[in-house]
């Protein structure tokens, strides 16, 4: 154990700790703060009746508990592990700040104190995609790795079992970023497109908040940068650290020569023998080539390019039903990414969309449904708006309203017919119907099945 970690978790012993909400990635850190000797609260804005077993299960490991509307209402402590999803602006935890109290996160924390090389990578669309290729490319190339953030479980809990010599990857959302006050050793931006506007008071706090990644690095780091994306681009100059570019488009450090994925002119991958469809996929192996190249050697990376199948939720190839094949892509919680999605198939698409508005655009929208949609069915909060985009740009385009997933996924099969593909890509998140986009792909994925 290296000894900024062994000091860090001797500070926690009989020190009053505030956890401000319990969900999944928090609980293993109240059991790991409890394990250390710290004095824990945790706080939630449910009830106690609606956490049920969880409140039962916090209290047994010796936490604290305060919650429902006042939940923020007496914080205290020397140290509040902030949630990502509440803003840093709310009163209590600037009144904390105010008296001295830290206010942090499990990332940061684990960013501060993590022995490991750190590869993060955050971006509008894109992010988890090439967060798992880093991933599987460094096991490839025989490095035991982590992978964490947004994904997998939380890593501060597991510090104790990370050695210098593994490798750390992580993903990360703008509501992490925010208020990070570490770099990783390698950061990816894989695009900056308008999105969370619904948390960010508007779009340049998304953008600081997707920056502050680099905001840290030092000479030594590295920075994967987008330039064909306007917003990347325009980042190059302000990075600390060195540069790799890639591009789709235009000449980079990794880009295309023909057919091949080039890196400094050395060619790298076939993007023909890539297994997920798409131009945006592309982007995401050069952006992961630039992180692991040539610590992954070529022919690793083409046999993952081979192999990797996908993600789950992301133009997740579901079944075929007379003739009709059936996509779930549920990630798909911006217009952005479902217009990318859309660009993936040359068959005509029933799309299905909607879902909780984030607050902003969807005329971008209109043009991709009237090059790709055969008919529309809309569901959830956002459904008029889409319905008025479409009408706009793309006249001609049935549009259905259905009035459950069941309903819809009935009334896409009945607008389909053999060679036409049937998408899930709603353009908009779940938390209108749904805890999150996974379960929105489950219940389409089920419902699929029963066809």
């Amino acid at each position: 154990m290296n000894k900024k970690l062994k000091a860090w978790k001797q500070s926690l012993h009989h020190k009053p700790v505030c956890v401000v909400g319990i969900g999944i990635s928090h609980l293993p850190l109240i059991e790991y703060l409890v394990a250390q000797g710290a004095i824990v609260t945790a706080c939630d804005k449910r009830t106690e009746s609606e956490l049920g077993e969880t409140a039962h299960k916090l209290r047994e490991m010796g936490a604290r508990l305060e919650l429902g509307d006042g939940y923020l209402s007496h914080l205290s402590g020397d140290v509040i592990f902030k949630t990502p999803g509440l803003r840093p602006d709310v009163p209590a935890l600037l009144d904390a700040k105010g008296q001295g109290i830290l206010v942090t996160s499990e990332m940061d924390v684990f960013m501060d104190l993590c022995p490991a090389p750190v590869t993060a990578i955050t971006g509008s669309d894109g992010k988890t995609t090439t967060t798992t290729l880093i991933y599987k490319l460094l096991k490839a190339a025989g490095f035991k790795t982590r992978v964490g953030g947004n994904i997998g479980a939380p890593l501060l809990p597991v510090i104790d079992s990370i050695a210098e010599s593994d490798r750390v990857v992580l993903e990360l959302s703008s509501f992490q970023l925010q208020t990070m006050t570490h770099s990783p050793q390698t950061a990816v931006i894989t695009n900056i497109t308008p999105n969370h506007l619904d948390y960010h008071r508007d779009y340049a706090e998304y953008i600081a908040a997707k920056q502050n990644i680099l905001q840290y690095q030092t000479g030594e780091n590295l920075a994967i940068l987008n330039l064909d994306n306007d917003i990347t681009r325009g980042m190059i100059s302000e990075t600390k650290g060195k540069v790799l570019t890639f591009s789709r488009k235009q000449e980079a450090d990794i880009c295309l020569k023909g057919t091949e994925i080039v890196y400094k002119g050395e060619p790298i991958l076939d993007v023909r023998t890539i297994k997920i469809p798409g131009n945006h996929n592309i982007e995401n192996y050069m952006a992961s080539i630039g992180a692991v190249y040539p610590e992954a050697s070529v022919a690793k990376i083409q046999n993952c390019a081979a192999e990797f199948g996908g993600v789950a939720h992301r133009i997740e190839f579901v079944r075929e039903v007379e003739g009709v094949r059936y996509y779930n892509s549920s990630i798909d919680s911006s217009p952005n990414r479902t217009i990318n999605t859309l660009s993936v198939f040359s068959e005509p698409v029933v799309l299905i969309a909607g879902g909780k508005d984030k607050g902003i655009p969807y005329d971008e929208l209109g043009p991709a449904i009237r090059d790709h949609v055969k008919c529309l069915v809309l569901i959830g909060a956002t459904a008029n708006t889409i319905a008025q985009v479409s009408k706009k740009a793309a006249p001609d385009v049935p549009v259905v309203f259905a009035t459950s997933y069941d309903d819809a996924v009935l009334k896409a099969k009945e607008a389909a017919t053999s060679g036409d593909v049937v998408l899930l890509s709603n353009a908009s998140t779940s938390f209108d119907l749904f805890k999150n986009f996974e379960e929105r792909g489950n219940l389409f994925k089920e419902l699929v099945n029963r066809l």
